[in-house]
């Protein structure tokens, strides 16, 4: 019932929805929405990045450089947390953050960006298999349209003995109150969030890819109250 109710009071978006109006509108909102949240959820899952990312190394190839792809890389919020002389490829389908992305290579020197890709992780034609030491996407599988795409993307262009690094809010415990907000506010936050749902159960897809190896654990962002708290945050081995 509530979220009917909530379908009703969104009548007016999802009219411009359907007349192709409100994405066009909402792709060049949100690069500007993100430079505001991104520093500040950065911050709540600082120590948990920094841990999960400073592995990134172990995976460089006989040069000892990292030849990294970030896909749906936004404003640019991991690049602090890669190693120096890294040749870092960027994607992202929504062209509006480019500036932001630059910005944010402006203030990370250590790193060499070798190509900034307009795409989606569904579809990463342009990058050659195997050819990518490891792959980051933090906060990108909530709003992609076919997580199994994506991965099948990403096991491609990983050279064998590569990582996928993760950091994803997931569908709660579905006995759980966190659980019932998240259903009832997604159809929101899908139009807010530029297509991110919160109750995506994004492990049982990574279980299902042909990893050889897949270091998982569950974490909770505070406020532990809303419905983005649940996270998994882990790396895969191919």
């Amino acid at each position: 019932f509530l979220q009917r109710c909530i379908q009703l009071l969104l009548l007016p978006i999802h009219v411009l929805a359907c007349l192709g109006l409100w994405e066009s509108f909402y792709k060049k909102v949100f690069p500007y929405i993100m430079a505001k949240v991104a520093p500040i959820y950065n911050h709540k899952v600082y120590k948990q990045k920094q841990q999960l990312l400073s592995s990134l190394r172990k995976f460089a190839g006989p040069s000892g450089q990292l030849t990294l792809l970030e896909i749906g890389t936004g404003t640019g919020t991991n690049f602090q947390f890669y190693p120096p002389g890294c040749r870092l490829t960027c994607t992202d389908p929504n062209p509006n953050f480019r500036k932001f992305l630059l910005k944010s290579l402006s203030e990370n020197r250590h790193l060499k960006l070798e190509h900034l890709v307009v795409a989606s992780g569904e579809d990463l034609h342009q990058i050659r298999d195997g050819t990518m030491d490891a792959v980051v996407c933090t906060l990108v599988l909530c709003s992609v349209t076919n997580i199994h795409k994506v991965l099948t993307e990403v096991l491609r262009v990983l050279r064998l003995g590569g990582a996928f690094y993760f950091l994803e809010h997931v569908a709660a415990d579905h006995s759980s109150w966190t659980y019932f907000w998240q259903k009832i506010c997604d159809p929101v936050w899908k139009y807010f969030g530029d297509g991110c749902s919160l109750s995506r159960e994004t492990q049982k897809e990574l279980e299902k890819i042909n990893f050889s190896e897949l270091n998982l654990r569950r974490i909770h962002v505070t406020p532990y109250w809303i419905p983005t708290s649940p996270h998994i945050i882990g790396y895969p081995v191919k």
